[in-house]
């Protein structure tokens, strides 16, 4: 497909609804006018770039009915895609339309952006901000994994069961005072616990080794 096979559907969707549409005026690929409206633009490329939204964003210099138009894939990778991408053209007030020969497919329109906030995550943020001992994280890092205060609990754990060789989950939670250790141990998301009776547990080798690995960050963990 090439950027002028996207013209005509477009077009023609336009026209169906009452718009006069011409091409390329005064560097707009699209622009559509009906009475007293204001003019709608739509600037055409064959993905959806980092360019394209800057034209877009350009666009809305003249108005506030501003659309991209991409070729419409196939596939699920496409369906990511376009999902991804009507949130960012919600977020710069421009609409989205992908093109297939069948006709056009509009994902958004235009409009200004209004954030719905997501009061679990917000309190989730907070939580984890609040819990999470000192700051044992480099923004931006790679080939460590994060050290959430989940991982942190984790490794204190660990600690007390090196120390200790076994123990129960109530008797770990009050001296560490970690009120969710019971679950940590029996989840053992990480690999470093075993239990060895009802209600007991001890450190696996993996366990161990978190502790060789993880030495920095228990320096600065109480208990």
């Amino acid at each position: 497909m090439r950027e002028t096979d996207l013209y005509p559907p477009v077009k023609a969707l336009l026209e169906s609804q009452g718009y006069e549409v011409k091409s390329e005026i005064r560097d707009c690929d699209i622009v559509a006018v009906r009475g007293e409206e204001e003019p709608v633009i739509v600037e055409l490329k064959l993905s959806l770039s980092l360019a394209l939204l800057l034209q877009g964003v350009d666009r809305q210099a003249i108005s506030d009915a501003v659309y991209v138009a991409v070729p419409h894939g196939k596939g699920k990778r496409f369906v990511t895609q376009i999902k991804d991408a009507v949130k960012l053209c919600r977020r710069l007030g421009l609409g989205l339309m992908s093109v297939r020969a069948s006709g056009v497919v509009v994902h958004v329109d235009p409009g200004p952006y209004r954030p719905r906030k997501v009061a679990a995550r917000r309190v989730a943020l907070l939580k984890e901000f609040q819990r999470r001992v000192g700051d044992p994280n480099t923004g931006g890092q790679v080939g460590r994994k994060v050290m959430t205060a989940y991982r942190q609990d984790a490794l204190r754990i660990a600690r007390y069961l090196a120390a200790e060789q076994t123990g129960k989950p109530a008797v770990i939670a009050r001296a560490l005072d970690i009120p969710k250790a019971a679950g940590i141990l029996r989840n053992d998301h990480y690999g470093w616990f075993q239990r060895v009776e009802r209600g007991v547990y001890e450190l696996r080798d993996a366990g161990r080794g978190a502790l060789v690995e993880y030495a920095d960050v228990l320096a600065g963990l109480k208990g």
